[in-house]
């Protein structure tokens, strides 16, 4: 394909599209993959798609596959879904939750969406409702979300926490990726980790494996 070599060179924007949630969209050959990116920033896939597959790395493959139910909160193109399945190799239960569809269409027409359908929910609802209402148990919640380069701020609020801590199994992992960008965002996420008590849960931040992306994997101990 002539458009995958010329974007070794220099991006190549095949589709551009209009969000309510995410303003722009764009889908973009760049170094021969396909990206999606909003307007400031990579939305899935490309350099997002390396730092969670860095935090899975993190939590240990060989745990990730014993894990029963999977719950992904933001789901994007399904570059988080492609990772599990095909670079973890998990083959069991997972749910998505993305707001967007716009997102999920382009997710199933340009990226590999459509065919991650094995054991794989996508629930085209808002997170913080989701997680509210559901009333099942995950060995691992992955926490992707993003208004282009902003975060909602509910992500940091106790009434969401103490909900999603009731969605986490014993020994289960929340993988959270969060942007940082200046002190504020900082102490944003040092406040949120000191919502999770020391006698109960494990916490801890890696190092950053893009510029502004800071990982937080969170434990369950009991």
């Amino acid at each position: 394909m002539i458009t995958k070599f010329l974007s070794y060179f220099f991006p190549i924007t095949i589709k551009k599209t209009n969000s309510k949630i995410n303003n722009q969209l764009e889908v973009t050959w760049h170094k021969g993959e396909l990206n999606l990116d909003s307007t400031n920033t990579n939305y899935s896939y490309g350099n997002l798609e390396k730092v969670l597959r860095d935090g899975l790395k993190f939590i240990g493959s060989h745990k990730i596959k014993e894990m029963n139910h999977i719950l992904v909160l933001g789901l994007g193109a399904g570059s988080i879904v492609d990772t599990l399945r095909n670079y973890i190799n998990y083959q069991e239960n997972i749910i998505s939750v993305e707001i967007d569809p716009i997102v999920i269409h382009l997710g199933k027409k340009y990226f590999n969406l459509k065919k991650l359908t094995h054991k794989h929910t996508i629930v085209e609802m808002d997170a913080f409702e989701y997680v509210l209402r559901s009333q099942e148990t995950f060995d691992l919640i992955v926490i992707d979300i993003f208004q282009d380069y902003t975060m909602p701020s509910f992500l940091f609020e106790d009434y969401f926490v103490s909900h999603l801590k009731e969605l986490l199994s014993v020994n289960g992992f929340i993988l959270f990726n969060t942007i940082i960008l200046d002190e504020h965002h900082r102490k944003r996420n040092n406040a949120f980790l000191q919502m999770f008590e020391k006698e109960m849960y494990s916490t801890r931040i890696y190092p950053k494996s893009q510029t502004h992306n800071e990982l937080i994997t969170i434990k369950k101990l009991r």
